[in-house]
């Protein structure tokens, strides 16, 4: 088993010994799997239950308080499940492989994933709160339950010019927790048995997002995609990820004829020329041949193969 992980393309972590410890961990976990699916499931399952990401345990905080989760997950015959708006769990790529394979859909969302992952004893409930994301949330003076009043209070804190949701021209007034090297730590990983693919990603969204908001993660195609040629798992701008749906992108390179390492470089190129916005992407292609390339100031991952 081949595998590829990632811990999401951001700001250059400072502690990156660590994070690349538990990196190298997922993916040998996930290297130790029979199939790709269990492979990439696995795998992901160490990062969500590591604080030092933003997916599971450390996720990022919406604007009510509250942490909600979303993942996808895909083969190379495109099954397909995904999950999002699940608060207060913690293994949300577990949800989205329970959608492929016991639903006749491909998307759950909200109370009824949360209530759907019990239904078949996937816990609900858990605490992801961090050290970090308690103190972070602390220092902030949120308006309450109001819809409008909270849109209000991101977009101050936001500010309104940067596509990925910072003011490039004074970034001093935004929130803590905005912007800072966890703010895109999406999960994601791609696994390869010689003959099938799996791909699968995880989040905690955006920090301060609208409560409810959902980005790219659980869309196919955008966060997450499969095919016979490729599986890619993306990282980054969410809502710019989704405009021009970065993981299929990958993966239709390759189909045309580029190896994983071209076809994630030439995505990367042209996601940053079409939106000025960072991102990152793994891919395994249907050779056994890896690729990751980003455009932000970093993206850690991790790769094993038994």
């Amino acid at each position: 088993m081949q595998v590829i992980v990632h811990g999401g393309a951001g700001g250059t972590p400072e502690e990156p010994e660590p994070r690349q410890a538990v990196l190298d961990e997922a993916a040998e976990t996930g290297a130790a799997a029979e199939t790709p699916v269990d492979a990439v499931e696995r795998a992901i399952h160490v990062l969500e239950s590591s604080p030092r990401f933003n997916a599971g345990v450390g996720g990022a905080v919406q604007s009510d308080g509250r942490i909600r989760t979303d993942a996808g997950i895909m083969t190379s015959d495109r099954a397909v499940g995904a999950a999002c708006s699940m608060a207060d769990v913690e293994h949300a790529v577990s949800v989205a492989r329970l959608v492929m394979e016991e639903t006749p859909h491909g998307f759950v969302s909200g109370d009824h994933a949360v209530a759907l992952a019990a239904a078949y004893g996937i816990e609900t409930g858990a605490d992801l709160w961090s050290e970090r994301t308690s103190e972070k949330w602390a220092e902030l003076e949120a308006p309450g339950d109001d819809p409008r009043a909270q849109l209000e209070w991101i977009r101050d804190q936001y500010g309104r010019t940067d596509p990925d949701g910072r003011d490039e021209e004074d970034g001093s007034d935004t929130a803590p927790g905005v912007g800072d090297e966890h703010d895109h730590d999406t999960v994601g990983a791609v696994a390869f048995d010689g003959e099938r693919l799996a791909a699968a990603t995880s989040t905690g969204g955006r920090w301060l997002a609208l409560a409810g908001r959902v980005g790219d993660v659980p869309q196919v195609g955008s966060g997450f995609y499969c095919c016979p040629a490729a599986g890619v798992s993306a990282t980054g701008a969410g809502e710019d990820i989704a405009r021009v749906t970065l993981s299929r992108r990958v993966a239709r390179h390759v189909e045309r004829g580029l190896d994983a390492q071209q076809a994630t470089d030439l995505a990367i190129e042209e996601f940053g020329e079409l939106t000025g916005s960072s991102a990152g992407v793994i891919a395994i292609d249907s050779q056994g041949r890896l690729g990751s390339a980003y455009n932000s100031e970093g993206m850690q991952t991790g790769c094993a193969k038994r």
